[in-house]
């Protein structure tokens, strides 16, 4: 019996894939826990066709990462703090500010992808690592300079 898979499955498959499985281990356990369906011609078909469409998606969605990111690598964000005797910050400089920075430049970035290992605590040039998409990192730089 072939049937397609609603879950992941550790020992059969992925969800999607299309498998075969003894008869009464599908229609007496897979079928009835909706864990599969049939895999009726029309089913594998329409499975197809969600695949297509959803890495259309994909391929859309990692273009426009990769588009941004060029525009985020040719930008530089410039954050002006006040600053003690010896060089060093008062504060220190947060993935929520450079957000800010990013907004108010017209860039529409969550500050959950800005990767801050630690906040910035002293003057300088600094890459940021903004992550757009699973596939696609952007390097963005950061001037903290003297108020």
């Amino acid at each position: 019996m072939d049937v397609i898979l609603l879950e992941d499955i550790p020992a059969l498959g992925n969800m999607g894939d299309v498998v075969k499985v003894a008869d009464g281990y599908g229609r007496n356990f897979l079928i009835p826990k909706k864990k599969a369906v049939m895999a009726t011609s029309k089913k594998v078909k329409t499975l197809e066709h969600e695949r297509r469409l959803l890495q259309e998606r994909l391929d859309k969605s990692v273009k426009d990462a990769e588009r941004l990111a060029k525009r985020l690598g040719d930008h530089s964000c410039t954050i002006a703090k006040s600053v003690g005797e010896s060089g060093k910050l008062f504060g220190a400089v947060t993935s929520m500010e450079i957000e800010q920075n990013l907004l108010e430049n017209g860039f529409k970035i969550d500050r959950k992808n800005i990767h801050l290992e630690e906040p910035i605590k002293s003057l300088g040039i600094y890459t940021v690592p903004i992550k757009l998409n699973p596939d696609v990192t952007a390097n963005l730089k950061v001037w903290v300079v003297k108020e």
